[in-house]
C-alpha cells in the first residue's frame, strides 16, 4: 500500500499566555464565589484570589514558566477527548437519528426507496422539466 490512510491529532496547543489569563479568569470566578458564599472564614476567597494574582503575574511577564502546566492540562484535554466524544456521538444517534428512524418506519416512510421493485423497467426517475442536455457534461471545467 504506497498510501497511509492513518490521521494525526494535528490540534495545536494554545499559548502559555492564553492558559494562564483563562486560569486567572478560573481562579477569580472561584474566589468570588467563596467570598459570596457567606463563608465566616476568608481564607479560600484570598488563596483562590492570590493564586489569580500569581498566574496573573507569570501569563503576563514569565509566560514561559507556565509550559509544563499548559502541556499536562493540553494532555488533560485530549484524554478527554478521546473518552468523551465518541460517548457524546453516540448520544446523538441514539438519542435522535435512531428515534426519528423508528418513527418513520412506523409510518412507512421510505425516503431512499430502496426497496426492490421486480414489475419496475428501470429506476430512473423522470425529471420534469428534464434535466440539462447531455452534451453539457464533456467539459464541466
Amino acid at each position: 500500500m504506497h498510501e497511509s490512510y492513518d490521521r494525526e491529532d494535528r490540534t495545536k496547543m494554545g499559548s502559555e499566555r492564553a492558559f494562564g489569563l483563562v486560569f486567572v479568569v478560573v481562579f477569580t470566578v472561584i474566589a468570588a464565589g467563596k467570598f459570596f458564599a457567606g463563608n465566616v472564614s476568608l481564607f479560600w476567597p484570598a488563596f483562590w484570589a492570590s493564586l489569580a494574582a500569581i498566574m496573573l503575574g507569570l501569563a503576563v511577564f514569565r509566560p514561559l514558566l507556565l509550559r509544563p502546566l499548559n502541556r499536562i492540562w493540553f494532555k488533560f484535554g485530549m484524554i478527554l477527548h478521546k473518552i468523551v466524544n465518541p460517548i457524546v456521538m453516540g448520544l446523538v444517534f441514539f438519542l435522535t437519528i435512531t428515534p426519528i428512524g423508528l418513527v418513520m418506519r412506523i409510518l412507512g416512510r421510505r425516503p431512499l426507496d430502496l426497496e426492490f421493485d421486480p414489475k419496475a423497467d428501470s429506476y430512473w426517475i423522470d425529471r420534469t422539466p428534464p434535466g440539462p442536455p447531455p452534451g453539457s457534461f464533456d467539459n464541466q471545467y
